[in-house]
């Protein structure tokens, strides 16, 4: 006897579309939010003070400094980008200790120089550290490899401000023909392919290739005030409620006019400030706004698929384990259709959601909280 094929009601369709509907706006109705309601207003060069900026910034030479500013850094490869069209420079903040990671780099999504003949280039940013064991095998590290700024100052928890300020200083000096910085945390992972296409088609497009400061940006951001805090910010030093938006520093990209325009305001601003803030604010005085893009994950990290790592810029908070793995399986592997995409995406975000409702429960139990 023959088996009639189920057939679904009208009703019982729409039911069906408004789940599949609801899962997908729950899944990406955040990104979405972020990507196209959280832009700042585009800065219109009409106010004088902007202008000056702005020309002072075409206008920048640092040559007559440079002997003075060489006297700054113990290693300082000031040779790193010349005679060079550099496309994109990476610059990781690194500490000195952590040699471990920086091979890592090297080995995995830090080993481009060329990508579609386009030139790119590695430099690692440190301070000095308190060993004078550590000091050495650092030197050791620079001869061989060629891609470590050191700093004079102490590698501190309260010296990352002037990492930053630092690395612009190098930047504008030794690197000015970079067209696009990228500054990445090194614990973090970045698909450098799918970046230098977005930067790519930035160029290409009818999107202004100046004043590119793009990444996740974080929006009303909240001084820390507890003074216990290794992130304490007094009253004196920001007033403001609020912190105006800025991209989160685990990896974001900037283009070589703000790395000067952020250099030239930057004595203006205090540097007790987190490091992200402090860039936000230079870039907010010289008339930047920041560009939120929902494929740099911030601070976040995101659980692994092939395709959505394919897609995505960055992943913070990536293993040594995890990196060595991820990147030989993406190196080993076809490139992902739009189908594969859509699905790896779906995946990461679900197996992210799910860390983080584990971490989160994990966290209250272990308090003794109610798990509800």
């Amino acid at each position: 006897m023959p088996v009639a094929p189920c057939r679904l009601r009208t009703h019982q369709w729409c039911f069906i579309l408004f789940n599949f509907v609801l899962f997908h706006a729950l899944l990406f109705g955040a990104d979405f939010m972020e990507e196209y309601l959280m832009q700042s207003v585009p800065v219109s060069y009409t106010e004088g003070r902007f202008l000056e900026i702005r020309e002072q910034a075409k206008n920048l030479n640092m040559q007559p400094l440079k002997n003075n500013i060489s006297e700054s850094y113990v290693i300082r490869e000031e040779g790193l980008c010349s005679g060079r069209d550099v496309f994109l420079l990476m610059v990781v903040f690194s500490s000195p200790e952590n040699k471990t990671r920086r091979e890592k780099i090297r080995y995995t999504w830090g080993n481009m120089t060329n990508y579609k003949d386009l030139v790119v280039v590695r430099v690692f940013a440190l301070g000095r550290p308190l060993s004078e064991e550590t000091q050495s095998e650092l030197l050791n590290e620079s001869q061989v490899h060629k891609d470590i700024v050191e700093a004079c100052f102490l590698d501190a928890y309260e010296n990352r401000t002037l990492k930053v300020i630092m690395s612009m200083e190098w930047i504008v000096t030794f690197c000015p023909n970079a067209r696009f910085i990228l500054k990445v945390d090194q614990e973090a992972f970045v698909n450098m392919e799918s970046l230098i296409d977005y930067l790519r088609y930035m160029l290409t497009s009818e999107t202004r290739s100046e004043d590119v400061y793009v990444g996740r940006v974080i929006h009303q951001g909240v001084p820390e005030r507890e003074s216990r805090s290794p992130d304490f910010v007094p009253i004196s030093s920001y007033p403001d409620a609020l912190y105006p938006d800025y991209c989160s520093g685990t990896a974001l990209v900037f283009s070589q006019d703000v790395a000067r325009k952020v250099y030239l305001v930057s004595k203006e601003v205090t540097t007790l400030l987190p490091p992200d803030v402090f860039l936000g604010i230079c870039a907010r005085k010289a008339g930047v706004v920041p560009v939120h893009s929902s494929r740099f994950s911030g601070p976040k990290h995101i659980m692994y698929d092939r395709c959505c790592y394919k897609f995505i810029f960055s992943s913070s908070s990536v293993g040594e384990e995890e990196l060595s793995f991820l990147w030989k399986d993406m190196s080993n592997s076809k490139e992902c259709s739009v189908l594969e995409t859509y699905y790896g995406l779906v995946s990461c975000k679900v197996k992210t959601y799910l860390g983080e409702f584990k971490y989160f429960n994990g966290g209250k139990i272990k308090k003794g909280e109610p798990d509800f």
